[in-house]
């Protein structure tokens, strides 16, 4: 195999395919990325067995071949060639010479048919949306996920079709975040569970443009995603997710407006006398035109009012201020509204066509005050 491509496409390509590469495994030709130069494309491919990811890149193939290759070893030294055209040429003893301007690398390399390819996937249903909203998407629901394996699936998101509306859901146990986007095509209601690993891994590839799409077909195992000559496939989980719309309830007894802005900035300053691992929770005592955030630690304490619209009872509730920042950061609105029932039932805040929905569950603070 002889290539030559331009070091800058080289790098882009190397980087996307990398977060594919597991960082332990006891398959050593999983460690490598592949290089497939047998067609007339140029393509980059890596697989952990859960998510495999594949790319193209433009270049002159030579000599049609291909080689996996040691993903660290190969992602330094291309990131470090000089800023030229970078030739990667491999003998019949798999040994590979990597040459940019005067610089040049000679390295073992591995025989390209031992590496596991992607799956090929039969499609069975699809969607296309933008690659701006789905990394917004994902921005705006993956800090809710689980990071423990105890719960295998709240560690994923639910992608959830219905009539048209794709609903992506997370939950960790103390909070959930829900988005809603309207979907163009007639497409079949449908349940996956795809894992925060892969759309975290997705989210840093994505452009983000308002204008490119990404094509996401699923069947029952897998689900890909299509953008930009990248093609990224990744294992549902498997299980039946939480039953959501249970945990939601339109019913509440005090519904508090207020600048979005406001509520962030003095939730952060408060956080500023809370050590990192320390769960003391911000007290907020709703009244009727005044809300009041306090928070007392072993640093000192703080308490800062806010002008709210009021509709119901008074009501003095404690959350841990890292759910609440964790929600404000990614809701664009200027104002938020806020739901709530008492003091040991969930808060939501939500917009009025629910497109976000942020539950938080409360926590005990008498030993706070």
């Amino acid at each position: 195999m002889k290539i030559i491509c331009n070091k800058s496409n080289l790098v882009k390509g190397v980087s996307i395919v990398s977060k594919a590469v597991p960082s332990k495994t006891t398959m050593p030709i999983l460690e490598c990325i592949l290089i497939d130069a047998t067609n007339d494309i140029i393509k980059l491919t890596a697989n952990d067995m859960e998510l495999g990811i594949q790319t193209e890149i433009e270049g002159e193939i030579l000599d049609r071949g291909m080689i996996a290759i040691d993903a660290k070893i190969f992602s330094e030294i291309v990131r470090k060639l000089p800023d030229n055209e970078v030739t990667i040429e491999t003998d019949s003893n798999l040994q590979t010479v990597i040459t940019c301007e005067k610089a040049k690398f000679d390295i073992a390399g591995k025989p390209g048919e031992e590496f596991s390819y992607l799956p090929i996937i039969e499609k069975d249903e699809s969607i296309e949306i933008s690659q701006f909203t789905l990394k917004e998407v994902i921005r705006q629901t993956i800090f809710s996920i689980a990071d423990t394996e105890s719960n295998k699936l709240m560690t994923g998101e639910l992608f959830e079709i219905k009539n048209n509306i794709l609903r992506v859901v997370s939950l960790d146990g103390h909070r959930i975040s829900i988005r809603r986007i309207e979907l163009k095509d007639q497409v079949t209601d449908n349940k996956l569970v795809v894992p925060g690993k892969t759309l975290i891994e997705i989210s840093k590839i994505l452009s983000g443009e308002a204008e490119s799409m990404v094509h996401i077909s699923y069947t029952s195992n897998h689900i890909v995603f299509e953008f930009d000559n990248t093609i990224v496939v990744s294992r549902l989980i498997e299980g039946e997710y939480f039953k959501i719309d249970q945990m939601l309830s339109n019913d509440y007894e005090t519904k508090v407006r207020i600048n979005k802005k406001e509520l962030l900035s003095c939730i952060d300053r408060a956080t500023l006398l809370v050590k990192e691992g320390d769960k003391k929770p911000i007290i907020i005592n709703i009244g009727d035109e005044l809300m009041e955030l306090k928070i007392k630690s072993q640093i000192g304490s703080m308490n800062e009012e806010i002008y709210i619209t009021k509709e119901g009872k008074d009501l003095l509730i404690g959350f841990n201020p890292k759910f609440l920042i964790d929600a404000l950061r990614v809701i664009e609105d200027e104002e938020v509204t806020l739901y709530l029932m008492n003091a040991k039932a969930p808060c939501f805040i939500k917009d009025d066509e629910e497109s976000y929905i942020y539950l938080i569950l409360p926590v005990n603070f008498n030993a706070a005050v």
